[in-house]
């Protein structure tokens, strides 16, 4: 094996002394793909010989306090890092499928740190047939989703897998989720010493809800920096908490929440409740929600489709674009991740031609996937879900297969 390594390393050398500017378009692209699965499979060889390592206990041995803490300082990276290496490697030795997939780079790093995630949470809640199908299913139907969508998926696995205990499962773990954030809840304001001060913390899902709901009227895009309009947007609400003998109600309003409900949950004992932003709520936390900010409730049909959004006073966006918000969850462009406070809402038939100002013709863009739609190079439809598609251009996609944003899904 030292022979074989050896030879990679003088192969991945003389690689990285290739000029790369004399290769074609097409195998500059093959070239990536090809360093990027080499990598994925050396991944595993990493993470097998950390496993090995691990179960002699050479660490210890060694005199450092654990595994993490000997590959920090022999391989010079993060404790954080370090830690994900070592508990990746103790799940691939468990599962064999997870493993085979990584170790011929049918997924690579963060996406077996996701299933691995998964199968982990899912251990003790569930039979081992159940969490075995929930492993070939995230590998096999969903190995080309990238991270961020691939967790989502994950975190909804039962609903696909074992709808008949999924609903139980996902209460427990969303009472466990929210004791938990509980516990680690806290805020830290730190004088760095050069005029800095450094805001860091934790906040559960529903006291993020709050904070989002003052924070985003404040947050409309210009030249600053998201993260620069939300520090502003920070100060300015406190500014005006300082203004006044006690906290006003948002201008007379209570911070508005938008609670997606299946409208089956109508006729029995609500069970779990769902932001706009995705997030899972325990009952409890809907039910404090509703004490003490403007729930509006928005009623789902079996297969997903908006039946009727809460009706509200003073409203300034008002129910369509709730709708909209709802259903497209942010810029509904493919791969784009921008969130709906970001978002115009575009006619799909224009205004101008006779469109109406309807759910069914309008859609949530990004101001630059807005202006790239009104070049009339991409399309934009509703699928016969009545969800967004977008028809690429010739050059893009010679088939002009529909592609759709897959990054603000929910199940």
């Amino acid at each position: 094996m030292r022979e074989t390594l050896q030879q990679l390393t003088d192969a991945a050398g003389q690689c990285a002394d290739s000029p790369m500017w004399s290769l074609p378009d097409t195998d500059l692209v093959d070239a990536l793909r090809a360093v990027h699965d080499a990598q994925q499979m050396l991944a595993a060889v990493q993470l097998h010989l950390v496993r090995e390592i691990d179960g002699r206990n050479l660490p210890i041995a060694q005199e450092a306090s654990s595994t993490a803490v000997w590959l920090r300082g022999r391989l010079h990276v993060s404790i954080h890092t370090a830690r994900r290496m070592v508990e990746l490697a103790r799940v691939l030795d468990q599962r064999p499928v997870l493993d085979a997939a990584l170790s011929t780079a049918a997924i690579n790093v963060e996406q077996a740190q996701i299933v691995a995630q998964t199968i982990q949470d899912l251990a003790g809640e569930v039979s081992a047939d159940v969490i075995d199908l929930a492993e070939k299913t995230l590998l096999v139907q969903h190995a080309d989703w990238e991270p961020v969508i691939l967790k989502k998926i994950a975190a909804r696995i039962l609903a696909h897998v074992a709808p008949e205990v999924a609903e139980d499962t996902d209460r427990l773990a969303a009472e466990r989720d929210e004791k938990r954030a509980q516990r680690v809840r806290g805020f830290t304001l730190t004088n760095n010493g050069d005029g800095r001060y450094r805001v860091t913390g934790w906040l559960d899902a529903e006291a993020a809800a709050v904070v989002n709901a003052a924070l985003d009227p404040l947050c409309k895009p210009d030249e600053r920096t998201a993260t620069q309009r939300r520090a502003d947007a920070l100060v300015e609400v406190c500014r005006l908490a300082l203004r006044t003998e006690q906290l006003p109600a948002n201008g007379g309003d209570r911070p508005q929440i938008v609670v997606t409900v299946p409208y089956d949950m109508l006729r029995h004992q609500l069970g779990l409740g769902q932001l706009d932003t995705g997030e899972r709520l325990s009952a409890q936390q809907v039910r404090r929600l509703a004490c003490d900010a403007h729930i509006i409730p928005l009623v789902l049909g079996g297969d997903g489709q908006i039946l009727d959004v809460g009706q509200s006073r003073r409203l300034f966006t008002g129910p369509l674009r709730r709708a909209l918000v709802a259903r497209d969850g942010g810029c509904a462009f493919p791969g784009c991740d921008r969130p709906p406070r970001w978002c115009d809402a575009h006619h799909i038939t224009a205004w101008t031609a006779g469109g109406a100002t309807a759910l069914h013709n309008g859609v949530l863009l990004c101001g630059y996937h807005h202006r790239l739609i009104h070049r009339r190079e991409w399309e934009v439809r509703l699928g016969a879900d009545g969800r967004p598609e977008f028809i690429p251009p010739y050059y893009v996609d010679s088939s002009r297969r529909p592609r759709r944003n897959l990054y603000h899904r929910r199940t």
